[in-house]
């Protein structure tokens, strides 16, 4: 079966509700540290409205898993959000609640977390934590390459924080 690296990561503007997405996809067997100016090329990002840091990372990974097409594949997502590493953890509790909280509320965003499921069903994915947001010399290999998607989101807020 083929591997297909995703790293994903947002950065949101919290007073406008704008964010930008981006993620990086790269078959294991091509991946190459000598070429990160290569694959920063390949990062592709997105802008997204009425979102929040929490929803933005959750709109990424699906908006990624969605064009990528990866079936057929083992998909490894690398990500910095505690919320999606934990989502599958959380599924079973969601499901028999139906999406709601303690107090019968739905939960602000069970949409995207019923779409987080069904495509993850479908796909093989393994979910990796990144640390993000670390010092140069405590960096891995795939702290280097998802250091490329947290700089094409953040630069793409900069450039456009309220577009």
């Amino acid at each position: 079966m083929k591997e297909l690296m995703l790293f994903s990561d947002g950065s949101v503007n919290t007073h406008s509700n704008v964010g930008y997405g981006a993620y990086l996809a790269v078959p294991e067997r091509r991946l190459s540290l000598d070429s990160l100016d290569l694959l920063r090329l390949r990062v592709k990002v997105k802008r997204f409205e009425n979102t929040s840091s929490t929803k933005l990372e959750l709109q990424t990974l699906l908006w990624a898993l969605n064009d990528i097409q990866a079936s057929g594949c083992r998909v490894i997502v690398y990500t910095d959000s505690q919320n999606i590493i934990g989502l599958p953890g959380r599924r079973d509790r969601f499901e028999q609640k139906e999406y709601r909280s303690k107090k019968n509320r739905r939960l602000n965003n069970y949409k995207l977390y019923q779409e987080f499921f069904i495509i993850t069903d479908q796909l093989d994915c393994e979910f990796v934590k990144v640390r993000g947001h670390q010092a140069s010399n405590q960096k891995d290999d795939m702290d280097r390459i998802f250091t490329l998607v947290d700089r094409a989101s953040r630069n793409a807020l900069r450039e456009n924080p309220y577009l």
